[in-house]
This record gives structure tokens, sequence and C-alpha cells, in this order.
């Protein structure tokens, strides 16, 4: 073996606990330690780059200078089996190690000194090798970490006032005390009182009493029996903050009632567990109408991501957008060297194209050896998949939700991974490949009395639009629950587009007669991403409406819900000062929505946003701006000027734009663009470099003519003809529970025409029907032809 004088380096040393250590795939493409070549660790950062035909690993070292790299390769061990498998006594999971699997070998090797095989054993190197190997990988800690849900303790667990203690009998905690449900059963820490869960979350049916008890009684804290363990954790619930909590002082608030957990044993699954189970229960089928398994596809363009837990919703979403040429164009470059970059597992460009590279090229669409299929199936095995967990964690860090494990909505993830492209820099001669998504949105606002008009152009990247229900009658004429009528993409347009009428004071003449609002498209982009829209407020909660929506697959011209302006002989409305006057909101709508929990804030600007009329409407506008840097700034803005021309009058966030090196008035119409949001203004001045501020009143004539549109949002003209390209579509009754798949229309190998390709997971095969998928799907992705 070769020695090495750079094993004496200071920088030779064991990773800390917190130092993420990439031993799985490289940083910067998908080859891993499982490939012929195997991967070489980094002995000083830790940053793990392929050994074979690309080299990251060599490309990392003259880029950075760091010499020694530990290679790892690891190949499958082969089973066999000679007996039996013994009789399974009780439900449990063996817990199969890397060890068991496979087999691994390594060896050192020194870039500087041109060395390959040294000394495993010289200096400290022996430490550094062990650290590597027996730190925990990347993706292992980051899945660890995100499953740690952050249950925290709330007021009410921890100022539990719990009346006279007594020893409750066995007899009294085996049913509930309402009923007779024996099993799904919570305990009122308050008082003692037993009931049984909630069905949705019982898994094994409920009534809701103990929900009902802590509404009569205002008792807020119960725990359920069956999740008792000895070591003190328990699912605990607070009524009052509609949360799961958890109680430091869990054992003795138990005590108090006679339950000592001393013996306990959990007899029930958890809320989380069940939850996992629940997700895992959704599967679209994998078989034709004879019952043969749908036929794999491999090759580029045809390769799946497997899911890390829970994140199918991610996978669908990038199989999507993958598939419009405009992602694939600026991200997806074969032959070049990735960008330069430190840490190129942190690095969005970095992991976007690593993402690009996997699902385009075909390098890694084939069939997992590793699944054994029988001698005589004629079934080929599906492929391994690739695992995003860099991109994962890179774009759901410090994100409250999509750092999470938990099951999340496919919409608001693309919302989010929108605007990290849109936030990103993207080098000379690439194109946002937003900006295809883009286009304008136009907000037109007509005082009943005199007649006179405002217009208002916003700049959006989607579209979301409400699935009428229309429920179907039984045949005693009542609404039969959950039967609707189907519906047409038309008829959602139309509905969403439809004139309403709005409670507002016209600042011209003053009537409280109200306006008639109606929404259209200013221009139309050259990707149209349309969010369907089946929730409705179901007991207090958002439930999925399973509501047929006709989609044909032959291009729709979608020309008549373009505007184009001001009309011949309008007279607009005059401008105000938005500090003389403060929106008064629907006393009706607001006491709707802070009985549901919401602060006031966010519902007086949930309904300033959507006509101050409509509970519903505003309720919908909350769920999908949770996330909004100002969700909770109180609204002070006129009632008709829009929340454009608050936000860039807003001074605080005036002066972080010129902070930055933004003149004052580019700043105010940026924020004015934007709807305020500081990191979408500061995108737009970036994406707007030839936009020329103008003065107040060439801003106010101009925005008359135009609605302030500019060469990037889209298309005017016509006939705007649109084909559906891709479908993301979930099942379940809730966004956070189900499973999520994108359909793709692809040109198969070998086939004329298009055919639709199902993308479950790391499962890709050749779809045969999917025209019932069509009719429930969440998302469609439309092209402009």
């Amino acid at each position: 073996m070769a020695s090495c004088a750079h094993v004496n380096s200071h920088d030779l040393k064991r990773p800390s606990p917190s130092q993420a250590v990439y031993r799985e795939d490289c940083t910067q493409c998908f080859d891993s330690i499982d490939d012929e070549a195997g991967l070489n660790v980094c002995l000083t950062c830790f940053n793990g780059g392929c050994a074979g035909d690309r080299d990251h690993a060599s490309l990392h070292f003259k880029r950075l200078g760091h010499p020694l790299a530990l290679n790892i390769k690891r190949t499958r061990k082969k089973v066999q089996r000679d007996e039996p498998p013994q009789k399974i006594s009780k439900l449990a999971i063996a817990a199969e190690t890397d060890e068991d699997r496979y087999d691994t070998t390594t060896r050192v090797i020194c870039y500087c000194c041109e060395q390959d095989d040294i000394d495993k054993l010289s200096s400290g190197l022996a430490q550094a090798i062990e650290g590597v190997m027996n730190a925990m990988t990347f993706s292992k800690r980051e899945e660890v970490k995100a499953w740690e849900q952050e249950f925290v303790p709330c007021e009410h667990t921890l100022s539990l006032n719990q009346i006279d203690s007594r020893h409750i009998e066995s007899k009294d905690l085996s049913h509930c005390s309402m009923c007779d449900l024996k099993e799904n059963l919570w305990i009122c820490l308050d008082c003692g009182n037993l009931g049984c869960g909630r069905s949705q979350f019982g898994g094994i049916g409920g009534n809701s009493h103990a929900l009902a008890h802590s509404d009569r009684t205002t008792h807020a804290v119960a725990v359920k029996l069956g999740s008792i363990t000895a070591d003190g954790s328990a699912d605990i619930y607070c009524y009052k903050c509609n949360e799961e909590r958890t109680d430091p002082d869990l054992p003795a608030h138990l005590a108090h009632w006679g339950i000592h957990l001393a013996g306990r044993e959990k007899t029930e699954k958890s809320l989380m567990e069940m939850q996992v189970e629940h997700n895992l229960k959704w599967e679209f089928s994998m078989t034709s109408e004879d019952g043969h398994e749908l036929t794999p596809i491999f090759g580029p363009g045809f390769t799946g991501l497997t899911n890390l837990g829970n994140s199918c919703y991610l996978s669908s979403v990038i199989q999507c957008l993958f598939d419009q040429p405009e992602f694939q164009q600026r991200y997806y470059h074969e032959n070049d060297e990735p960008p330069f970059t430190e840490s190129p597992a942190e690095d969005l460009e970095t992991q976007m194209r690593k993402l690009a590279d996997g699902i385009l090229s075909g390098r890694y669409s084939r069939p997992n050896l590793d699944v054994i299929v029988a001698p005589d199936s004629p079934e080929a095995p599906h492929q391994k998949g690739l695992a995003p967990a860099m991109f994962k964690h890179l774009v759901g860090r410090g994100h409250e939700e999509f750092s999470t494990m938990r099951q999340q909505d496919a919409f608001e993830f693309l919302l989010h991974l929108f605007k990290l492209v849109n936030l990103s820099r993207h080098p000379e001669g690439f194109d946002n490949p937003t900006h295809a998504f883009t286009f304008a949105m136009e907000q037109r606002l007509q005082c009943l009395c005199c007649k006179k008009v405002r217009y208002r152009v916003d700049e959006q990247d989607n579209v979301s639009i409400p699935v009428p229900a229309r429920r179907l009658a039984s045949p005693d004429g009542a609404n039969s629950i959950g039967q609707f009528a189907p519906v047409t993409l038309l008829d959602c347009l139309d509905a969403s587009t439809s004139e309403e009428k709005v409670e507002l004071i016209c600042p011209s003449c003053n009537s409280k007669d109200g306006f008639s609002k109606r929404s259209s498209f200013r221009t139309l982009p050259q990707q149209l991403v349309i969010n369907a829209r089946r929730f409705e407020l179901i007991n207090w909660a958002p439930t999925k409406l399973d509501i047929p929506v006709d989609v044909s697959e032959e291009p729709i011209d979608l020309s008549s819900y373009l505007s184009f302006g001001q009309k011949e002989g309008e007279e607009l409305l005059p401008d105000i000062d938005v500090s003389a006057r403060r929106f008064v909101p629907n006393q009706y709508a607001l006491d709707q929505l802070l009985s549901m929990g919401f602060p006031k804030a966010r519902c007086e600007k949930a309904l300033y946003t959507t006509g101050n009329s409509d509970p519903e409407a505003a309720m919908n506008w909350l769920f999908a701006h949770m996330d909004d840097p100002d969700i909770d700034e109180p609204v002070v803005a006129s009632e008709v000027m829009g929340g454009a021309a608050s936000a860039q009058d807003d001074p605080t966030k005036v002066t972080q734009l010129v902070e930055m090196g933004i003149d004052v008035s580019r700043a105010r119409k940026a924020l004015g663009a934007t709807d305020g949001d500081i990191n979408r203004a500061i995108d737009w001045v970036f994406s707007h470099p030839e936009e020329m501020v103008e003065t107040e009143d060439d801003n106010h004539e101009s925005n008359a003519r135009s609605g302030g549109c500019n060469k990037n949002q889209g298309f005017a003209d016509s006939p705007a003809r649109y084909e559906l390209r891709s479908i993301v579509c979930h099942k379940g009754s809730s966004v956070h529970a189900g499973h999520y798949v994108a359909f793709v229309r692809k040109a198969l190998p070998g086939q004329s025409g298009l055919s639709w390709v199902l993308f479950n997971d790391e499962k890709v095969v050749k779809a045969e029907d999917i025209q019932e998928m069509k009719k429930y799907a969440y998302l469609y992705f439309f092209s402009r032809v």
C-alpha cells in the first residue's frame, strides 16, 4: 500500500455530529456507491463525488484542492435460503441492516499524490474513515429530523386545573360514557370523563363524544387511553388549540384519576401511525382491465422518483415540470460542467440540474435487478427510482411544512418551487422557466350607480378555479350526499370569471349600492397551470368533494376569457388618498371566519382581497396564502384601490428595497406589481430591467390603457388554443392524506403519436385509460398550440 504526506494534514478529522456526510450518492448527479466505480467521499468536507465517467469527485478536487477521498463501493449480497422461513409468532419488523444486504469495500485515494490505495491505518486516517462510515448519512439524518414533529405543550396543558381526584374503576374505562364504543377512547384530564374520539382520527369509528364533552364543559385536554405507554408517551389533544400537544406532567395528571404508567401497554395506533398507514393505503391501479401489470417504460424522460416518505406530492409536480420544454432547456445540460459552488448539496441551481439530468438523461432508467421476479413471470421489474433527498431538503429548508415528512398539498408545493426559482439567479443566456407560466389577470370594478370603472392588473403564474358543486337529487327529492353532476373545465372557468356584486362604497359618488366585479385574462401564458378546487367547508374543516370535471384532450380555445382593458366611453374612478379611508369588513362574513378560529387581521385581509362578501371565497384565499410574510399585517387601504396601492406605499418595505440599492420609484413599482411581497419584488426588479419608471400621472393613464402589462406577461392575441399536456391526480379525502401521481403525455420509444404515461413514484408505466383520472385531477398543465 502507498503512503502519502497528506494523511498528516490538520484538516483530516472525524465528521462532527452536526456535519452532513454525503456517502450515498454524488451531490452533482445520481451516481452512487452502488455503481461500478463507487463514490469518493472527500475527507476534508465530506462531499460525495462520483468516480465513474463523469468523475465529479475529481472536479471537486480541482476546484477546492481537497486531496484525500474515501472511495466507497457497495455490492448486493446474494442471499441463499436453504430453510423455510420461520413461522411469524408476533407482529414485528426485522431490522435488516446494510451489513445484512450489502458487501462494502473502501480504499483511500490522494489526488495530489496520484495514489489510489493509501494505507488506511496511516496516522489519523483510521479515525476519519471510521467517522465517515459510522456517521448517519445525509438522507437518513434529514428523514429522522423531518419525522420528529415538534409537538409542544400549550397554555392549556401547562395550566391544567383538575377537579377533586378520584380512582376511576376499570369498568368505567371500558367504554364511552355516552355510547357503547370500547375503542378510540379519550379521557378528559380535567374531570376524568371518558368519550369516544372523532371517526376521522379513530380509524375504527367514533361519535365525537369526547369533543362534545369539551364543547359542553370547555375542558380542553384529553388523552387517548390506548396510546399510553409505560415510558410516559401518549396521544394528547387540546380541543381549544385544535392541535396535538405534549404534557410535561402527564404521569401526575393521569395518576390524579388512578391511572399509573407502570405496566401500561400501548394497545392502539397513535395518530401519527394512523396518518402514515392511511397514506400508504391509497394506491393507484397498476394493472389493466384484464388484470395484467401495466407495462414498465424505460429510457430518457421515463425515470421515476423514490418516495422518501409522503413525498409523492413533490415527485408528481417535478415530473410535470421537467416535461415542460422551458424547464428542460433551463436545467438540462448533459455535457456542461456543473456550476461552481463550494456546497453543491446546498445550491438550488446544482440540485435542479441534478434532477433534470437524472430524469431526462435515461442513465438511471433501468430495471431494478435487486427485485426478485419469478423465472416464468412475463413481467419486467420496475426501476429503482431516484431518491431526491438533497433537493427535498433544500427546497423545504426553513419551511414549516415542506421540511417535514408529512403529506403536503401539491399545488402549494408548485407555488413554493416557483417562488424559489424566481428568486434564484439565472445565468446569462438562460431564461427563467417560470416566465412561460406568467400571465396577467384583470379585475374590473364598476360602480352600480355612477357606472365609473377601475381596472387592476396582476401578474400571476397559475390560476386556481372553483369547481361548481351541483349535488344530484336522490329519488326522494333530497340532495344526495357525495354525489355530484359532472361539469366541464369551461364551466369552471365560467364560474371563476363570472360577474358578482360586492358591497363597497364608491369614492366618486359615495353610493352604497355596491360594485359589479369581474375577473378576466388580460393575457394568457405559453404554459397554463390550473388548480381545480374541489374543497368545501364541512364541520369547519375543508373536505374534498369528488366532482367529475370533463377535460378534452383536443385543444380548447380560451379566447372568450380574454379582456382588452378599458372600453371606449368608460370613465375611470378617481384616485383617492389611501390613508383617508379604512377598510370596513362585512360583519357577517367576518364573524363566520372568526368562528372558524382565524385571527382577525387575516380575516379582514382575506375579505378585502376577495370582495368583502363571500366567507367561503375568503376562506379559500386564507388557505392559499397561509405562508404570505405579511399575512398578519392589518389592512389599511381604500375600499377599491386593491392591495397594490397600499403595498407600494408601505414605507418599511420601500426602505428595505432602497437599502438593497433599488431606487425609490422602482421599489414602489415593484411592490405594487407583487402585492407587497418583498422577495417577489426583488425578483421583479431583476426580471424587468427594461421597465422605465413613470411619473404618477403617466402611470395612471398608461395603466388605464394597458393595465401595466409587459412583454413577460404572455399573449393577448387569439385564437388562444391550449392542449392538455399533463395532470396531477390525488386520491384521498384530504390534502393531508392520500396519494399523488402524475400522468404525462409523451412520445413512447418506437411509437408514433402521444401516449399517456403514469408516474407513480418510482414506477413508470404506460397508462391504459385515464378518462376517470382526468375527471378528478387536481392540477392540469396546458400548453399553448
